[in-house]
């Protein structure tokens, strides 16, 4: 391991403006010199040799070896995608999709708006490398914490121009030996068109049936050879209109209360389908006494409810605790809240290259994604993270002698939904020179490439708030007026005086951004030396890499400007939203590579039983300005027993990099409720708890016993409690190892009328070691309990001064008294190991020139075998203690483990079937999926039973006509129309306790789109 080299900003800026200038000159020379001359011939464009993604050896046939899906034009036209989302969607072995448009937190710390993830394998984001034409595609900019709580980047499926594909491959199997980090479960290379000599118009028009969700799509693209054929310019643009889909267009988003969607099942009466919210217009509340001790709870109902105890004024009454029944909780999904958000979205995209002589071609891309989505929320409630005190001189403060008043729940309903706009924007600027000499293909160019996000949502000052409670005018923010009589759960049909609202709301913004520079130099030869079975080839090459990553939050976020309350206590100035500072990572990457395919045994040498034999041996090395360096090897091997019948195999080592915010991440703080077993266990040993630790949690108070209630503090046992997340410097790589083993037949015996078939079967196996995580609040917690009773204590465990009645209820116990945990600190660590694998099945036909016309048929079949997930050491060693008797039966192990198949995101089958049929001007085509069911962990019934989310089928079906110039003149010549439909059976995404899984499916059923194109 080499020694941490950090790099400089100021020299990072240097090399970011050369990368810039560089690739601007190269990637514009072949425009400039295509545009140099006026008068140009029109010759027949040249059909490039296409290059598959798993071999950078030009005209090597090692890809035979691998296990690689294409996605033809046909193909992707058959599935009707409207959207990167869409298109990865369809694809058998991506995994579920955790960053998507139908996913709307309520706050900016995840990614938001026209967004999309890939993850091939379920292996997780970021084990996914993806390409553009061969080369590394800057990822979107903003995270998103994963199942293990850390921060995870992707790649903007949705930044990919769907209609402007030429086709789509996936390298199922890993690579980073060739193509470095994060080619973990495997490569998806998108290729767009390029190199055209005429020009397509096209518009679809389409929509979700039973909503109001619309989309529309407008494109351009076409190309024209210059200079006599030695130059070419082609261009592709984009753009995408889709409309909000609504919560209340489909009945299992329409309410926040699904109890009704599973009546007869068994589970209806799981407390977790009642997603109504505590926090409503119906405030609650605590008062302060004046020494600042906690005085009465009390919350507002609506006059005439059976929990009124005070009637105040407006047809409103105080109770006399805090706990609001659950008539009045908010179900704000019944609002018209956004499903899907409104997006507008361009894509723009050039290439153009230019022979400079016969050796020698420049050639360079340029392409700008530009997306703008709005969304509604649910009306801003208060957080855990702010306390906020209400002054005594609130105009409308309803307590006798008017004192401070602590809001402990409460929906700023009035204030109206919460307005979130999220703009994406990615470019990408490339030039290069590439040629042959002494048989070598070579091959160099510099890239810059930029993605960026603004998130603006409304948001409270907890500041201004303060000041207009303040008031003793009837201005003043009204907390006590609860909602809206007659519709208690929905809205606020009592709101405040505007002048407050318009006064206390602020627009909250975070703009993130990531970088990408690169610069390659590559070479291969197909035959650099001669074998009796054929000749080796060979590919070697160096690259340099820089990338950047910035979080930049909002000042009343981030620390610049924050909230005191009436007690002193600081926090985040927005009401709603957790401190969390600016992140910004920087790294250097320089990687070699070498790869070398060569024949062992050919099928002129007559060897029995071995038809032929070929191997692909790689390496690459990898040096991080940030961690160190990596090397990791590969061999893929591929044995023709007869003709038409091959034995493939590979093992492979990778790697993914820890990203740049999960080193360079600063404190986050998050709340979330902990059990403080230390202090039960106190109070089990002083005879205060009848059932022991299984008493412990909250709301205890009435399970503790008499003569230690005075004593008792909840917040001790049981509260929220602050964790202090932060990234870590000395974070490793997630080390892989990969083996997959497979069949392809192609029998010779079938009649060549019956069409051609290819059979392949492939299985896998990914073991993950190092997977970064944490160790969590609560894990923390009970190992601080574990090593107490062992006379140590867990210093990340940080926790305040005991109090006289601490020490009572410690006195005599055999532990030392300790105080109530103040917060937790947890940093991300090189954590748990996982093993993955699968079965890959396929059958793909072609049957051409019939005088029935030309048909086409792929089937791609996955299927996850094993998916666990084991303990980390310290997690392991606290299951161990459990297992043992040394910790309480009643403990438990808080995280992500064991086996994950099925869990609610890990179909263990999944399969497609696309077919095409086209004779004369007519193509019909159809595409069907297949995801087997899931189970709802979420959501169990009184046998304890989980709940089934049911497989599905759904159908794609379209036709099209062409109308062609021998018959047709004028404007409808070179014009093709088509009608398509998907999901043609209306199959609705089946029901999960939050009504659908919206990793795994779109949030509606049939969609009907019709389209025309011209080719000009």
């Amino acid at each position: 391991m080499s020694q941490r080299k950090p790099a400089t900003r100021s020299g990072r800026h240097s090399l970011r403006a050369a990368m810039l200038a560089s690739s601007a000159l190269l990637g514009v020379v072949a425009a400039t010199s295509a545009t140099a001359q006026s008068a140009q011939q029109e010759e027949p464009t040249m059909v490039d040799e296409i290059v598959v993604v798993g071999s950078q050896i030009r005209g090597a046939k090692v890809t035979a070896a691998l296990p690689v899906t294409v996605l033809s034009e046909e193909d992707i036209i058959a599935a009707a995608p409207v959207s990167g989302d869409d298109l990865f969607r369809s694809i058998p072995q991506m995994g579920d999709v955790t960053f998507n448009s139908a996913y709307q937190p309520n706050t900016s710390n995840s990614a938001r708006g026209d967004t999309g993830s890939v993850n091939l394998r379920s292996l997780g984001i970021g084990n996914t490398l993806v390409l553009l034409n061969g080369r590394r595609v800057v990822g979107h900019p903003t995270s998103q914490a994963n199942e293990h709580l850390v921060p995870v980047l992707t790649y903007n499926t949705n930044a990919i121009p769907v209609s402007g594909l030429k086709r789509l491959e996936v390298l199922r199997d890993g690579a980073a030996a060739i193509y470095g980090a994060d080619a973990v479960a495997g490569v998806v290379n998108t290729v767009l068109r390029d190199d055209m000599n005429s020009w397509t118009m096209s518009a679809q028009h389409g929509g979700a049936e039973g909503t109001g969700m619309r989309e529309t799509n407008l494109s351009v693209y076409g190309g024209k050879d210059l200079l006599d054929g030695r130059a070419n310019l082609s261009l592709f643009f984009n753009y995408d209109h889709r409309s909000e889909l609504n919560t209340l267009d489909q009945d299992y988003t329409s309410s926040n209360d699904k109890r009704g969607l599973f009546a007869g099942t068994g589970f209806e009466g799981d407390s977790s389908l009642l997603g109504t919210s505590q926090l409503a217009p119906w405030g609650r509340f605590t008062v302060r006494n004046a020494d600042g001790t906690r005085g009465q709870a009390f919350a507002v109902v609506p006059e005439g409810h059976t929990n009124c105890v005070t009637p105040t004024q407006g047809g409103v009454c105080l109770t006399k605790n805090a706990s609001l029944p659950v008539d009045l909780t908010a179900d704000t999904a019944r609002m018209g809240l956004s499903v899907m958000p409104e997006v507008d979205r361009f894509n723009l995209f050039t290439t153009g290259r230019y022979e400079i002589n016969d050796a020698v071609e420049a050639f360079g891309e340029i392409g700008f994604y530009h997306a703008k989505s709005q969304a509604y929320q649910e009306p801003i409630a208060t957080a855990a993270g702010v306390s906020f005190i209400i002054p005594g001189s609130n105009h409308y403060n309803p307590i006798a002698g008017d004192p401070d008043i602590t809001l402990t729940g409460y929906r700023f309903s009035d204030v109206g939904p919460i307005s979130v706009e999220v703009t994406n924007k990615q470019f990408r600027l490339l030039g290069g020179l590439r040629g042959e000499w002494n048989g070598w293909n070579w091959e160099s160019a510099l890239m810059w490439s930029e993605a960026s996000a603004k998130d603006v949502s409304d948001n409270i000052s907890a500041t201004k708030l303060q000041e207009w409670a303040a008031k003793t005018t009837p201005d003043a923010y009204n907390f006590f007026n609860g909602g809206t009589i007659g519709n208690v759960q929905v809205g606020d049909g009592t709101p405040s005086d505007q002048a407050a609202i318009d006064a206390i709301r602020v627009d909250m913004v975070r703009r993130t951004k990531t970088e990408l520079g690169l610069w390659d130099f590559k070479i291969s030869r197909p035959d650099i030396y001669q074998l009796p079975a054929g000749p080796v080839g060979i590919a070697a090459g160096i690259e340099l890499r820089t990338e950047t990553q910035l979080d930049d939050r909002d000042d009343r976020v981030d620390g610049t400007i924050r909230y005191t309350n009436l007690a002193g206590v600081t926090s985040s100035d927005l009401i709603n939203q957790s401190e969390n500072p600016d992140t910004y990572g920087e790294r250097d990457v320089f990687s070699a590579y070498l790869e070398i395919a060569a024949p062992l045994i050919s099928p002129d040498m007559g060897i029995p039983l071995v038809h032929n034999l070929e191997v692909q041996l790689a390496g690459r090395f990898e040096e991080y300005s940030d961690f160190g360096s990596v090397a990791k090897p590969k061999i893929a091997g591929a044995w023709d027993i007869v003709d038409g019948f091959r034995i493939r195999a590979s093992w492979a080592q990778g790697f993914r990099a820890p990203n740049l915010e999960q080193i360079n991440a600063t404190v986050i703080n998050r709340s979330n409720p902990n059990t403080d077993w230390t202090y039960c266990e106190a109070l089990n040993r002083q005879g205060a708890l009848t059932n022991g630790l299984r008493d412990c949690g909250s709301s205890m108070l009435d399970r503790v016993g008499s003569n230690w209630r005075n004593d008792f503090n909840q917040n001790h046992a049981y509260k929220s409690t602050q964790e202090r997340r932060s990234g870590n410097p000395d974070l490793q790589p997630e080390e892989s190892e990969t083996f997959s083993v497979g069949l392809v037949i192609q029998p010779r015996f079938i009649p060549a009328e019956l069409g051609d078939f290819t059979i392949t079967a492939d299985w896998w196996q990914v073991e993950q070691t190092g997977m970064v995580g944490l160790f969590r609040g609560q894990n923390a917690v009970t190992l601080d309990y574990l090593l107490r009773k062992n006379g140590s204590y867990n210093p990340n465990v940080v926790r305040g001064e005991t109090t006289t009645a601490d020490d009572r209820i410690f006195a005599g116990t055999g532990l030392e008294a300790v105080g109530e945990i103040l917060y937790i600190t947890d940093a991300y660590t090189n954590q748990q190991p996982q093993t993955v694998e699968g079965l890959d099945l396929g059958v793909m036909w072609r049957l051409r020139g019939t005088q029935y016309g030309d048909f086409s048929a792929n089937l791609n079949v996955s299927h996850l075998l094993k998916y666990y997930l084991e303990m980390a050491p310290d997690t392991q060693m606290l299951a161990d203690a459990i297992g043992s008797g040394e910790l309480d039966p009643n403990i438990w192990v808080s995280g992500s483990m064991g086996d994950m198949i099925a869990d609610l995101g890990r179909p263990e089958w999944k399969w497609s079937l696309s077919a095409t049929w086209s004779k004369d001007a007519w193509t019909v085509g159809a595409f069907t999926q297949y995801i087997s069911d899931l189970y709802d962990d979420s959501l169990t019934n009184s046998a304890g039973d989980y709940w089934t989310v049911d497989s599905t089928i759904t159908a794609n079906l379209y036709a099209e006509y062409e109308f062609g110039a021998d018959k047709f003149g004028g404007m409808l010549s070179d014009t093709a129309v088509r009608v398509g439909v998907r999901n043609i059976t209306d199959e609705q995404p089946p029901l999960s306790a939050d009504g659908y899984v919206g990793t795994v499916y779109q949030p509606y059923g049939r969609y009907w789109y019709a389209s025309v194109r011209k080719a000009f």
